[in-house]
């Protein structure tokens, strides 16, 4: 739930109106993270982000990193660290 939370958030949208996180990765590989050993990061794309879950003293945390491109076709990263499972 924290990576749905966490692009609902950031989006200001409603967690029920994003595509279903199944679709981009295993919920289940997800929770068991905190327990698997040697298990440093993982990265993987949901609704327009690249979502990094990482390893942290206190447990695991999770960011978001997304392009945006302005009017003058440049871009920019937008990132969120806000959010530690």
């Amino acid at each position: 739930m924290t990576v749905i939370d966490l692009v609902a958030r950031t989006d200001d949208t409603e967690p029920i109106e994003l595509e279903p996180l199944y679709d981009a990765i295993d919920p289940d590989l997800l929770d068991s993270l905190p327990d698997a050993d040697g298990f440093t990061e993982l990265e993987f794309s949901y609704e327009g982000y690249a979502v990094t879950v990482a390893d942290a003293d206190d447990g695991v945390e999770v960011t978001l990193e997304s392009a945006a491109i302005s009017a003058d076709g440049s871009t920019s990263e937008f990132v969120d660290t806000g959010s530690s499972i």
